[in-house]
């Protein structure tokens, strides 16, 4: 059943109960009389009107979203505006079909208007603190909607990053392989494709099978060798458990980058980089060791933030990184990721789609 018959029924059923509960007394000790029950009928028909009406002002006017000291002293208001409207209505009705009962009655106006206002409170009440609710909780949807996406745009924009001086010199060298070795030449190119590609498909991506992410790095490596040569050393240990975990895009090979440019490009004799992942406590670990010192470094800056802003969005508190001095000149980069959900790893790849 939709909200809009739900509420048609609560006020039908609402105001015949109301109703019900003055006309049934009064017929089992007076008997049944037609001017009354007319009354009855009335008053069913009018409570039903201002209280609607009640609802389309709220609504239009947006009573909920006000601060509560002003949302109460317009509920207070509108309880004691249809109260009075309500008595006006019915003591000249009741005045003449129950003239002899209200005869002596002292008071009579201000016992039939609390006794109204008592009524309408209830009513009011309940919608007025029923809409603020949902009011309230429809507001915290969007801030929450509008906060995951400014956290996806800031993600998209974070994990489609590529180092454009790495494009440049990769380029450069193969350009020199061109005419020494046409094979490797084509290798190369075929490799720079790959990680433009993912490069690319980043941003429509949150995650990545583990070992695609290492074959980027593969590739990475690769063509940075041919830069290098003999002077840069790497190897990839991969627990064969772990070729499926979900990680971040393009993430690995800006830290593997960061490890080349910052340890390995500054050693007179070269370095190297290792890269290992495993499970430990049912977390991914990824740690990534190449040569160098943190002491005579940034630390990578602006890329290795992004890594940390990165895992924040996408798992939160589950995730860790950190960077380190392992020993004299090795530095240590490690990643720990939780298992994703399922809803979140279908997610991503609805997105691949």
């Amino acid at each position: 059943m939709s909200k809009r018959h739900i509420y048609w029924t609560l006020q039908i059923l609402g105001w015949t109960l109301i109703m019900m509960f003055e006309f049934v007394p009064y017929t089992m000790e007076f008997g049944f009389e037609l001017g009354v029950f007319y009354t009855a009928l009335a008053n069913i028909l009018l409570g039903i009107c201002l209280t609607h009406f009640y609802r389309l002002v709220i609504r239009k006017w947006n009573w909920s979203s006000l601060p509560l000291p002003r949302l109460a002293f317009r509920v207070i208001g509108s309880v004691l505006l249809l109260g009075l409207i309500m008595t006006m209505v019915n003591l000249p009705l009741d005045r003449q079909v129950l003239q002899e009962n209200l005869l002596n009655q002292p008071l009579l106006f201000w016992g039939y208007y609390s006794n109204w206002c008592k009524n309408l409170l209830a009513w009011i009440l309940s919608y007025t603190v029923y809409h603020y609710v949902e009011q309230t909780r429809l507001a915290g949807y969007e801030r929450i909607m509008l906060k995951m996406s400014m956290r996806e745009a800031e993600s998209k924009v974070l994990r489609s990053q590529l180092n454009p001086h790495f494009t440049f010199n990769a380029l450069n060298s193969i350009r020199a392989l061109v005419f020494e070795d046409p094979t490797k030449a084509q290798l190369s190119i075929t490799q720079l494709s790959n990680i433009l590609r993912n490069s690319l498909l980043a941003d429509r991506r949150k995650t990545v099978d583990l070992q695609e992410e290492l074959r980027t790095v593969e590739d990475y490596l690769e063509l940075e060798k041919v830069r290098y040569e003999d002077r840069l050393r790497y190897s990839i240990v991969t627990n064969p458990q772990a070729i499926y975990w979900q990680v971040p895009p393009m993430m690995l090979q800006t830290l593997v980058e960061n490890g080349i440019k910052h340890g390995v490009s500054k050693e007179i004799k070269g370095g190297f980089v290792e890269v290992k992942s495993e499970i430990i406590n049912d977390l991914l670990v990824i740690t990534i060791m190449n040569s160098g010192n943190l002491g005579n470094t940034d630390s990578g800056g602006v890329g290795l933030k992004n890594t940390a802003e990165r895992l924040s969005i996408l798992y939160g508190k589950g995730a860790a990184f950190r960077i380190f001095q392992e020993k004299e000149d090795v530095v240590c980069s490690e990643v720990k990721i939780p298992m994703l959900s399922e809803d979140v790893m279908m997610a991503g790849e609805e997105s691949n789609r």
